[in-house]
């Protein structure tokens, strides 16, 4: 039998936010939250982001409950369809958004200074480096599927690391929007004009968001 987990203390910094929510943004979105308790979310649009703490897609488009369907991994990659029986969180959140919510819209948006664009821009360039990609089990596989776009982009001479990852990102971008259509849900109904895919990118810097 397993010891019980020790209890710990929850977050301090969470229950002041939940008291700010609960006094503020809540009696403004309680009719809206009480109808989609009843009724069930219909956003519209779903967004593919990456999980990094400086770029929530929510607050960047200041969404409202119910209005946009959010999915975030490292590096908002959408990898291509894939029906191996496997463990598939992106494209189960993909595939729910599309065939259950029918979203209209998918915005894959990734953002400057990505972390894990640049860990990969670290170890290709320099294979004997310690970094973000090397520990785990995970996030080594996880960010081979932005090789295509990288063999789709040489360096430029002379160029440094940081902008030819900052280059990657979009590239990046561009392909997780072709790897969308590898998925026949998506496909289909994006050959019919009932769905539409875009790309952009967020500049956690300045703020300043680009459409692709």
């Amino acid at each position: 039998m397993s010891a019980p987990l020790p209890t710990t203390p929850f977050p301090q910094r969470l229950l002041d936010g939940y008291a700010a929510f609960k006094s503020g943004r809540l009696p403004q979105e309680r009719e809206r939250l009480f109808d989609m308790a009843e009724n069930g979310q219909k956003p519209e649009i779903m967004i593919i982001a990456c999980c990094d703490s400086r770029v929530s897609p929510e607050v960047i488009f200041d969404a409202r409950p119910g209005e946009v369907f959010v999915v975030r991994n490292v590096a908002n990659l959408v990898p291509p369809y894939s029906p191996d029986g496997e463990l598939h969180g992106t494209s189960a959140a993909l595939e729910f958004a599309v065939q259950a919510l029918r979203v209209k819209h998918i915005v894959v948006m990734g953002h400057g200074r990505c972390g894990g664009v640049h860990a990969y821009v670290r170890r290709t360039r320099n294979p004997d480096s310690e970094d973000a990609l090397s520990p785990g089990d995970f996030i080594g596989k996880w960010m081979t599927l932005i090789s295509p776009a990288a063999e789709s982009l040489p360096a430029q001479v002379e160029e440094s690391d940081h902008d030819y990852a900052e280059r990657l990102a979009v590239a990046s971008i561009r392909n997780s929007v072709e790897n969308l259509l590898t998925f026949p849900c998506v496909n289909i109904l994006h050959g019919r004009g009932k769905l539409h895919l875009h790309g952009a990118m967020f500049d956690v810097k300045t703020g300043l968001l680009r459409t692709l």
